[in-house]
């Protein structure tokens, strides 16, 4: 008898790992919260699993966490608390699978996202990290206009760093990051061609760019796309109200 209850300790404890069927239907319910825009409901269910050792669960569950972050409802205690635990869950889903571009994209933008309560010194050294990250989550799948799109976003950061940050760049660095307007605009296009009007805010970049590469023509071309995206999100608002702005200014 002493040998049956030992069966039954170990089975039950296998029963509390999520089976492969298990961890599909997670998954499924969570791809299916996230497309309906529940970012509430999508963290409860997630939070339930943080403990996973399944790295598609681990990163869905930082972009949960990152994205009620980003909520106008969440305090601003609240927002550095979930910034953190987001990193924390990409950090662990990069230990468990190295080989996904979803991991290498979330990780990346999470620690973009602590760089902001870490102040300058530190964001500029993870600048290398980021780029590393995102580079190898496009290689690793080149179809992902979000990832070719973030790296545009990377580039265009650099190329207008404002003059303090580069020279503490320089202090820091041999070889600080660097980056040009045209190279950020190379991915915002090769983000377009991948998956044309994917994102407003794509659109919104290639505008801004081809204003800051004084290309009028070009920018009037990509606010008004912008101007009349469909919105559907808080973001897309925003996006269209900045289009608006600045087509005004043109």
């Amino acid at each position: 008898s002493g040998r049956l209850s030992y069966l039954l300790i170990f089975l039950s404890s296998l029963s509390t790992i999520p089976t492969t069927f298990e961890v599909e239907e997670i998954i499924e319910q969570a791809d299916y919260l996230y497309g309906s825009g529940e970012t509430k409901k999508l963290y409860q269910l997630l939070t339930q699993h943080k403990n996973s050792e399944d790295a598609e669960i681990l990163w869905r569950l930082a972009r949960a966490s990152r994205d009620l972050a980003q909520l106008s409802s969440t305090s601003a205690e609240e927002k550095k608390q979930l910034v953190y635990e987001a990193l924390e869950y990409a950090k662990k889903a990069l230990e468990k699978n190295e080989l996904s571009f979803a991991v290498h994209k979330w990780y990346a933008i999470c620690i973009s996202d602590v760089g902001d309560y870490e102040g300058i010194k530190t964001k500029i050294a993870n600048a290398y990290v980021i780029k590393e990250h995102f580079q190898k989550a496009i290689e690793l799948n080149p179809k992902d206009a979000t990832s070719i799109h973030l790296m545009g976003i990377w580039c265009y950061s650099f190329a207008e760093m404002p003059w303090y940050q580069s020279k503490i760049a320089t202090m820091l660095f041999a070889t600080p990051p660097t980056s040009t307007y045209e190279e950020a605009l190379s991915y915002f296009h090769k983000a377009e061609e991948v998956d044309p009007n994917f994102y407003s805010k794509n659109l919104l970049l290639l505008g801004k760019t081809y204003l800051k590469l004084n290309n009028k023509k070009m920018a009037l071309l990509w606010l008004t796309k912008t101007r009349d995206y469909p919105a559907h999100t808080e973001e897309d608002k925003q996006v269209q109200k900045e289009a608006v702005e600045l087509l005004n200014s043109i």
